[in-house]
């Protein structure tokens, strides 16, 4: 009896106890049969093949995505009502070794700057998908967004998209049809993959893709040409109406007119949105960086003064600030607004990185010696690290 009772505690702590778990596509990490022996060691029952029986479907991390019903592919109609139903759950491989304590999550952080430059696109294209929930930030410190591997790895397929030529429309039409069922997976486009082939899509993708207006739209066409030409808009702008617009309103035909690359609309619409709700931190801010954008580098500098002067700790328009002041030729102002930066927010890998470059150029090279450490210490797997290095060689 003593052997009975130990065998059944054991199995009710085993951490895919009654789980009946179906493994779909190519694993990643091992083979089929050694995740099967884990999974049945773990408690769990691994299925032939996945149906609506299965408790937990888990996708393989190289495997492409099961068509939506309808369509060929590993899931059938009864799967897709089953996890409406709450039934089931549907991972991603790495989900489940997390989940099994075989893995931990990967914490390394990127700012906004970072992965921009890490994947050779503009800021404003990053922030565009955090703006349509395309990517999502593990962590926020004073409106400073920080995005993990995760997310990395989904914006690296996201400025795939960009070199690889698929329509808006191509884009449009795969994503509507994944919609519903993408929507029961836990994390955004980090735990799926996107995949090109030719001139189709596969893009998988969590919560996050509607519109506020209720649309679901992609272009990536127009990001790519954002900073060099209008390009035609993909996304509905609000109807005209006998009603006054309201602020989020207003904002949202602010960043619909950016998105669609008319930046001048765009810069009217956010002076607008100030003049009829005050100085809000994050419309200057916005407003700065379309101004930049634009050229207007002074104007720029003074919504960039004006969103600290509503909010003092806002760290990334004290960076950014201090990167146009230095543009502009005025380092000692811009080595302050990076100072004022990390008195903000001391773990700011950007502020130390471009802090160090100006102290060096003012030969306070001690002090631009612990900057770069400190950047490294924060920020090791930066697309900026190797230029640290080499400069606490030399």
């Amino acid at each position: 009896m003593a052997s009975t009772s130990h065998d059944d505690e054991a199995a009710a702590t085993a951490r895919l106890h009654d789980e009946r778990v179906a493994l779909v596509g190519r694993m990643a990490s091992m083979s089929r049969r050694d995740a099967t022996r884990l999974i049945v060691r773990e408690g769990g029952v691994c299925l032939d093949e996945p149906d609506a029986t299965a408790t937990l479907i888990v996708l393989g991390d190289e495997e492409l995505l099961p068509a939506s019903p309808g369509n060929d592919g590993d899931f059938d109609a009864a799967i897709f009502a089953a996890a409406d139903a709450g039934k089931l759950a549907i991972i991603s491989e790495t989900e489940l070794w997390q989940r099994l304590g075989l893995v931990e999550p990967d914490r390394k952080l990127y700012t906004p700057a970072m992965l921009a430059d890490l994947l050779n696109v503009s800021v404003s294209v990053v922030r565009r998908w955090r703006r349509r929930g395309l990517i999502k930030p593990a962590r926020e410190v004073k409106r400073l967004a920080y995005f993990d591997f995760q997310e990395v790895a989904s914006a690296r397929r996201l400025a795939e998209l960009l070199s690889a030529g698929c329509s808006a429309q191509t884009i449009e039409r795969k994503l509507a049809d994944l919609q519903r069922y993408v929507a029961r997976l836990s994390r955004p486009l980090a735990q799926l993959s996107v995949i090109v082939e030719g001139k189709q899509l596969l893009l998988r993708q969590g919560d996050g893709l509607v519109e506020p207006g209720g649309q679901m739209r992609l272009d990536f066409d127009a990001v790519r040409h954002a900073d060099s030409a209008p390009a035609a808009p993909s996304i509905a702008l609000p109807e005209p109406t006998a009603e006054p617009p309201t602020m989020d309103g207003l904002i949202y035909e602010a960043t619909a007119l950016e998105d669609a690359g008319h930046l001048d609309q765009a810069i009217d619409v956010y002076r607008a949105t100030l003049a009829a709700a005050g100085p809000l931190a994050e419309v200057n801010f916005a407003l700065a960086e379309l101004l930049y954008r634009t050229g207007d580098l002074n104007a720029a500098r003074e919504r960039y003064y004006m969103a600290i002067e509503v909010d003092e700790e806002y760290v990334e328009a004290r960076a950014n600030l201090g990167c146009l002041l230095a543009e502009l030729g005025r380092v000692d102002l811009a080595i302050a607004a990076f100072r004022g930066a990390l008195a903000c927010h001391e773990a700011y890998p950007d502020a130390h990185y471009h802090l160090a470059r100006l102290l060096e150029g003012v030969d306070e090279g001690s002090e631009a010696r612990e900057h770069w450490q400190t950047f490294l210490e924060l920020a090791p797997d930066s697309p900026w690290a190797e230029e640290a290095r080499r400069r606490l060689i030399n």
